[in-house]
This record gives C-alpha cells, sequence and structure tokens, in this order.
C-alpha cells in the first residue's frame, strides 16, 4: 500500500519543465544613463529603457542593439543555456514521465533560459557629448579688449599753492 500511494505521489506531483517553466521568458534591457532606444534582431522595439520583453522563446538567439544620442551605440548577442530549474524539472521526466517528457522538454526549450537576462549597459559617452556636459550651458559675453590711453600732456603751468 505504501509503495502504491509513493508511486501515486511521483505521478500526480512531478512535473515537467514544459508545465512549470514554460517556454518563454521576460527578457529585461536596462542602461546607464536610463532612456536608450532598443531593437532586437527578432523586430521587437523599445523607445526608452529600462525595457521588459514579453514572451521571448527560451531557446531564442538574437542580437540587441542599443542607442542613445550622444553615446556609442552597443550591440550585444543574447544566447540560451540550460538552466539548474529546467534541468531539474527535466531530470523529474527521466524518473516519472520516461523518454516522452524527455523528449518534449528537450524541443520545447523549457530547460533554457536566456543569457545574458537582464541585459545591463553602461553606455559611453561620445567625445563631443563629454565635452559638451563639461562646458557651461551658456557662452560668456564677449568683452573687447578695453582702449586705456595715458593723459594727454598739459603745457600749463601748475596753480600755485596758498601761502
Amino acid at each position: 500500500m505504501k509503495t502504491a500511494v509513493l508511486l501515486a505521489s511521483l505521478v500526480t506531483l512531478a512535473s515537467c519543465a514544459t508545465i512549470t517553466r514554460g517556454t518563454t521568458e521576460a527578457f529585461v534591457v536596462y542602461t546607464v544613463p536610463a532612456g536608450a532606444y532598443v531593437r532586437l534582431s527578432t523586430g521587437q522595439e523599445c523607445n526608452s529603457t529600462p525595457c521588459t520583453f514579453a514572451r521571448i522563446p527560451r531557446e531564442a538567439e538574437f542580437t540587441v542593439e542599443i542607442r542613445k544620442e550622444g553615446y556609442r551605440t552597443v550591440t550585444a548577442n543574447v544566447s540560451h543555456q540550460t538552466s539548474g530549474q529546467g534541468g531539474a524539472g527535466m531530470a523529474g521526466n527521466v524518473l516519472v514521465g520516461g523518454i516522452i517528457g524527455l523528449a518534449v522538454d528537450a524541443n520545447s526549450g523549457a530547460t533554457q533560459d536566456l543569457v545574458p537576462n537582464p541585459l545591463t549597459v553602461h553606455l559611453e559617452a561620445l567625445p563631443a557629448a563629454a565635452a559638451a556636459d563639461a562646458a557651461p550651458t551658456e557662452a560668456p559675453p564677449v568683452v573687447p579688449p578695453s582702449t586705456v590711453s595715458e593723459p594727454a600732456p598739459t603745457t600749463e603751468a601748475p596753480a600755485p599753492t596758498p601761502v
């Protein structure tokens, strides 16, 4: 009886990675400074970081282009790798679900995680932008050089001093 209860528990409690994790995940992009435009090679875009792209397939591979005026454009590659949680779900399949559950997880990508996720990029200011940031916002007024002339010599005799 104990064996039957144990087997029934394993069957009802065990879940494959496809069910427990799903085949998609949210992909997040942060930039320092914030407010950059982001475009994925999948065609998705965001006008101002931070950005969250929902429902990206876990087994996707794509590039990310990040642009902000006054900063260098950055391109990053995103790939995938087997996650600890996905591997555990897949191992549960081997014990309970057998080959069929293993095949479903392997083909669905549910055992994978996008890497890096989140993607955090520190943008590098262009030289002109760095100089513009350091420069005062308003130029000081231009003052022409002053013309100082020596007093003209006088031909008059000095006034007598009173006694």
